[in-house]
Formats: structure tokens, sequence, C-alpha cells
């Protein structure tokens, strides 16, 4: 069977879970021809992804993108509506580029990893391929899908009416999940375990002595920077996407800030005593599964709606802020959930059979 992958590049999860599924499809024989990626000037397909993959062509086209504050720490959905409207036309050329890529591609099936402009192109175009669409967000269609209190409507509107956009036209609707739920037949979602990568499997977990983090936006390294001046014996790593800086930053002893690199974090991870995250769904899964507490501070709706499900989980606490010193304290609660680890270890026999049977 032939497939082609198509993933909003905008973070990281989608990247990985990428990496995971096509390694479970070689497996079994399966190839991967192509993989197109959605890309926009605020993020660089970093450095991992194309290290990892594999021997696949790789292409890239202009797609929507959430801009961050001015403070570069949470993402404004207006700011970013109304950047992605001045850019309709190129968007529209995009939707032609995958409609082309898909039909001349020969490919049986193809997966999309959440990205509008796949669904787009399945609504105008008749495109006879199968499509699979997979993320956790498909959660948010969910029925009786617990969302955060303090959304409000027009929030709660707009992400659903954006994730319903994404799976326009697609066979399946595959929703990575912290936990195992039936089906929902009559929107056409079956929920599968997150899709970690076999690297995260072969760990073995310890307590190294320093607390780890990672910044999707940059502007929330000032609470890092204010922790450390206020606590300057507790020994900090933390993950930035900086590309204008080294590879490794060592600011003093006990902080170091690393570039986006795809090993040296999952080594961290390994031996971290807790980790901070702005609530990216996969690093939060790759910590549940090591058995780390994680301090969740979300830098946009759709990660809001990841720490308040993640919390249910016992998987760590949520803050507006990067408060270092409230994740040590939690930490001294914590206990490891055993129930995930068995979800997690049935991802490639329930994921493979759902995709033979499209």
């Amino acid at each position: 069977m032939k497939y082609v992958f198509i993933i909003q590049g905008e973070g990281r999860g989608h990247l990985t879970q990428a990496i995971a599924l096509k390694r479970m499809l070689e497996s079994e024989g399966h190839v991967v021809s192509e993989i197109l990626v959605g890309k926009s000037p605020a993020r660089e397909l970093p450095d991992f992804f194309t290290q990892k993959i594999g021997d696949v062509e790789i292409n890239q086209f202009r797609s929507p993108n959430f801009l961050p504050t001015a403070k570069n720490k949470r993402s404004y959905i207006g700011r970013s509506v109304a950047y992605n409207t001045t850019h309709v036309f190129k968007y529209a050329s995009s939707i032609r580029y995958l409609k082309n890529e898909i039909t001349q591609s020969g490919a049986d099936k193809v997966i999309n990893f959440y990205e509008l402009l796949t669904g787009l192109t399945y609504a105008i175009f008749n495109i006879p391929v199968p499509c699979v669409c997979i993320g956790h967000q498909y959660l948010f269609l969910y029925h009786g899908f617990r969302f955060p209190q303090r959304f409000n409507r027009r929030s709660l509107f707009m992400l659903k009416f954006f994730t319903r956009l994404t799976c326009i036209g697609s066979e399946k609707r595959l929703a990575l999940s912290l936990r195992q739920m039936s089906p929902d037949e009559r929107h056409k979602i079956i929920v599968i375990p997150p899709l970690l990568r076999e690297e995260v499997f072969n760990l073995k977990p310890y307590n190294g002595k320093y607390v780890l983090g990672y910044l999707l936006n940059n502007g929330f390294l000032t609470d890092v920077a204010n922790y450390h001046h206020s606590h300057p014996d507790t020994n900090l790593h933390v993950f930035w996407d900086k590309s204008d800086e080294p590879a490794t930053k060592v600011v003093d002893k006990t902080l170091c800030l690393h570039r986006i690199d795809d090993k040296l974090f999952l080594e961290k991870m390994e031996g971290c005593t807790a980790y901070a995250t702005t609530a990216g769904f996969e690093s939060v899964c790759e910590a549940l599964y090591l058995g780390k507490p994680v301090l969740m501070v979300p830098a946009h709706i759709e990660q809001d709606c990841n720490a308040y499900d993640a919390s249910f989980m016992g998987a760590g606490i949520v803050c507006d802020t990067f408060d270092i010193g409230a994740l040590l304290r939690w930490a001294d609660y914590y206990h490891p959930n055993s129930q995930f680890h068995q979800w997690a270890d049935q991802a490639k026999s329930i994921v493979l059979p759902l995709l033979n049977a499209v």
C-alpha cells in the first residue's frame, strides 16, 4: 500500500507522529512515497524531522499559521485571522498544489495530520484517493469531550469549526487520546493511543536532579529567567525555537538553553525530575509515559484543551506562567499513571488494522 502524508508543520507533535506512523507502516511492508508539510514564516522545518523521517521525498507548501502576541507568549486568534486573510491567494495556490501532488502521486491513501488546506482541497476537488485524518484535535468533535470552563462560546465555535474544515472528505478521523474511549460513530471518530516514537519506548527514566523545559513561544523565557534568578541552585535545561542562537547556550552552571534537538530532548526527558512545557500534546504524552510530572502553560486555545484533559489523567498541573516552584512542590505527590503506559503500548496493534480497513 502506498501512502502520502500531509502534515501541519506548525508544531513538533504532528512531525513526531508522522515519524512514528511511517515506521509502523513500513514494518508491515507499506510505503510512504511523499510527505507534504505546511510551512509559515514563523516556523522552520526542524532538522530532527528530516534526519529521522528516512528516505522519502519531502516538499513544503505555504499554509496558515497562528501568530504570537507582542510578548511572544500566547497565539492571538484575531490577529492570526487577519494575517491569513491577506494571504488567501497564496493559500489558493497551495490548494492547487496539494490537489496535483495527491492525484499524480499514485498513492492508495492520504494521511492528513490536521492540515487545514487538505480538508479544503478535498472540499473543492473531486479527489478519488481516500483520506484518513489523524490528530488529538479530533477529540474536540467527540461527543461529551470536556472543555475548560473559561472558554467562551465564540472561541469554542472557532476551534470546532477549524477542526471540521481540516477533515472534510475524510473516510476516518483517528483521534489521539490519553485514554481509551468508545468510537463516536456520528462524527466518524475512532479514538486511538498516542503515536509515540520508538525511541521513547527504549528510554529508561531516572532522576537526574534537573528540570526540563520546552518553550513553544520564546516570550515565556522571561518566566524561566525570573525563577532562575530567585532559585539559582535549581538545575534547568530549557529547549527553545531560536535558530540564531548556538545549539547549546550555557547561561551559567545551572541554566542551559538548547535549540530544538530531538535526540538531546529525549535524553533530557529521560533524566529530568520534572517537565515544564507549553502543553503540546506529544511531549506531554512522552512525559506521562516516562512517569515525569508536568507543568503545563498553554500557549493557545488548543493547548488549553490539552492541559485541561491531561490534568484529569494526573499528568500534572496547569498554570498561566512557568511557575517551576509550583511544579517541584507538586512533584513530591506525583504518581505515574500505569494505565496510560498500557494504552500507549497498543498503538501499532490498533492503528494499522484501522488504516488497512480504509
